[in-house]
């Protein structure tokens, strides 16, 4: 089964890395996509899963503060994370990260290597290795990104998670590169 054309590997990517537009007020660093980005990914051959914005679709574009541009980006960070303490958007975070990990599961089921999941450190929601929290940039996983890590745990899956920052666009483009030069090791 499948046994065509296709690369049979996937990697599973942050909304923003292809639509700037889609980020918070102020932190824009791309008219539209992170242009390196796309390249090296393009370049591997593994198909391209954009994950959905979890800010934009539970807080809408200007997350809910038309100020946002103006103020600090941790400290818009810290307020959006803190509103998604909030139940409501809380259990809409943990179905979007129950619909990305029954992806996995699916190509997994048939054979799939998962190069992995990019996310964007600092980030309130996508953070993996930095997120924003009192009003300052800590170690940690962003909202979106623990979810979707407790969620492959509860299925006893691993997948490698890497974070990058576009405004260090160097370090980024090195450790995606190393991501999908990294031989898959989950189950």
């Amino acid at each position: 089964m499948f046994d065509d054309g296709r690369s049979k590997s996937v990697i599973f990517v942050a909304h923003c890395i292809f639509n700037q537009n889609a980020i918070s007020d102020g932190t824009a660093s791309y008219p539209g996509h992170i242009k390196e980005i796309l390249e090296v990914l393009h370049s591997s051959d593994a198909g391209i899963i954009q994950m959905p914005c979890p800010e934009l679709q539970c807080l809408g574009l200007d997350r809910g503060n038309v100020l946002g541009g103006s103020t600090p980006v941790v400290q818009e960070n810290t307020r959006i994370r803190k509103v998604f303490g909030h139940n409501t958007h809380s259990e809409s975070i943990k179905h979007l990260a129950e619909n990305i990990v029954n992806q996995i599961l699916e190509y997994q089921k048939h054979g799939f290597e998962i190069k992995g999941v990019i996310g964007i450190n600092r980030s309130p929601s996508c953070g993996v290795n930095s997120t924003s929290k009192d009003n300052q940039e800590v170690e940690g996983k962003g909202v979106f990104m623990e979810a979707l890590h407790k969620k492959l745990q509860s299925y006893d899956r691993h997948v490698k998670m890497v974070g990058i920052k576009a405004f260090e666009i160097d370090q980024a483009v090195h450790t995606v590169k190393k991501l999908l030069s990294s031989v898959e090791k989950n189950t």
